[in-house]
């Protein structure tokens, strides 16, 4: 049987997977997340999501690690046509939410899967339409203070403090918090 291999080091992948019983192994890998600014951005986040599965990828097959398949992810927010990234520091984070303030923003998921098989390489987006409440300046501070955004595309995350700024959202929660696991699975049966 396949080894399942999560390139991956978020916290919140491994456990989104492990609650939905998959039994896996996590690989870390180093990769630039600078977005091509030449793609749009959906095709930016597929793009991401692919450079972190090759690189795992070529790092499992030098090392002749038995047949597996490879899971890798990248999930942003997109706002304006812009992925929003995670913040540089609390001015950025503080910037961020009040540009999400009151509005719609949609987060996306790119996964991609590489077979070690036959090599054959499948990736797919997920998108969540969220709908923020009005934030007051305070609110947003003392979230801030919380030190939960700051590793947080968007700079805020659903599961935690950060779910208290959301009124709504149309699509999968697991894809706000990091992997669409409806979309893992059938990418896993097609692969």
């Amino acid at each position: 049987m396949k080894t399942l291999i999560l390139a991956s080091e978020s916290p919140r992948r491994k456990q989104l997977l492990q609650q939905a019983g998959f039994s896996f192994d996590v690989v870390s890998v180093k990769v630039s997340e600078i977005p091509d600014k030449n793609l749009n951005a959906t095709e930016q986040i597929l793009d991401i999501a692919r450079r972190k599965a090759r690189a795992a990828f070529t790092h499992l097959k030098s090392s002749k690690v038995q047949e597996f398949t490879l899971i890798s992810a990248d999930t942003e927010v997109i706002f304006d046509g812009e992925l929003q990234g995670k913040p540089a520091d609390k001015e950025d984070a503080f910037k961020m939410l009040r540009r999400l303030s009151g509005k719609v923003h949609d987060v996306q998921t790119g996964v991609c899967m590489i077979d070690s098989a036959t090599g054959k390489e499948l990736s797919q987006i997920e998108t969540t339409k969220v709908f923020f409440k009005n934030l007051s300046d305070q609110e947003i501070w003392t979230y801030i203070e919380s030190g939960e955004p700051m590793d947080k595309a968007g700079a805020y995350g659903i599961q935690g403090l950060g779910g208290k700024f959301v009124e709504k959202y149309e699509g999968p929660f697991d894809n706000v918090v990091g992997l669409p696991i409806e979309l893992v699975k059938s990418m896993l049966a097609k692969i």
